[in-house]
């Protein structure tokens, strides 16, 4: 073999190594615990597939809450805390990303606002998903009225907007770089509410079962969302 057909077959398997190693990486991501439940309606909110995700629609009229996954999650697994809100008169669109990774949709809230009517805009995330709605909201303020971080924290400069902005984070998330957050304040504007679920973990804020390297919660998945839940809709309404 030449040494040009070498370096060509070097080249194609460094390749295919690399392809497939991405494909195990997107492929290799928690799934919803209990999907019938997830994608059943209640009594008060419909569960409508749109192209993008997922839209729960409530009583309300005026307000609308966007959610951005966390990383390698099913977007389904936070099903639980959007229909609990929708009920609650905040309507809810659960967004699906590439790949289950945030960073490949962060624009992805444009599309839901130009097509919906409502008067006021939320845009929340969890973890990565998180990370990737202050992008989004760093940029694009002018389109929202709050930014909630579940588990998650801003790398962008928010200090100029005049968004309300929650932070929501379990006292046994051992997921979430602490520092990070922690640092992350001196980008938060004045309004900025944060608020710390004793006995939560990471994992808790969805239905995905446990998550990798995470801490050991003292109450249940279901108290944790209660929480959160109440948190959104005391700083929303």
């Amino acid at each position: 073999m030449t040494k040009g057909k070498k370096i060509v077959l070097l080249t194609l398997i460094i390749v295919c190594i690399l392809v497939g190693g991405f494909v195990w990486y997107v492929t290799d991501y928690y799934h919803v615990v209990d999907l019938e439940s997830a994608m059943e309606e209640t009594e008060l909110v419909r569960i409508a597939k749109i192209d993008i995700g997922y839209w729960y629609d409530g009583p309300g009229e005026e307000n609308a809450l966007i959610f951005y996954p966390g990383a390698k999650v099913q977007e389904v697994a936070y099903a639980p805390i959007l229909k609990m809100l929708a009920e609650q008169g905040v309507d809810c669109f659960l967004i699906h990303m590439p790949c289950n990774l945030a960073f490949l949709g962060v624009d992805r809230a444009n599309s839901i606002i130009e097509t919906y009517q409502y008067k006021h805009w939320f845009l929340a995330g969890h973890s990565l998903g998180g990370a990737m709605a202050a992008c989004y909201a760093s940029e694009n303020n002018d389109k929202l009225d709050g930014l909630i971080f579940l588990a998650a924290y801003s790398t962008k400069n928010l200090t100029g907007t005049e968004l309300d902005i929650l932070s929501i984070y379990g006292s046994e998330d051992k997921v979430l770089n602490m520092e990070k957050l922690i640092s992350s304040r001196r980008f938060m504007p004045d309004c900025f509410r944060e608020y710390c679920i004793e006995g939560g973990n990471h994992a808790g804020f969805g239905d995905y079962g446990a998550q990798k390297g995470d801490g050991t919660a003292s109450i249940t998945v279901k108290n944790q969302q209660d929480m959160t839940v109440a948190k959104i809709l005391e700083m929303i309404k």
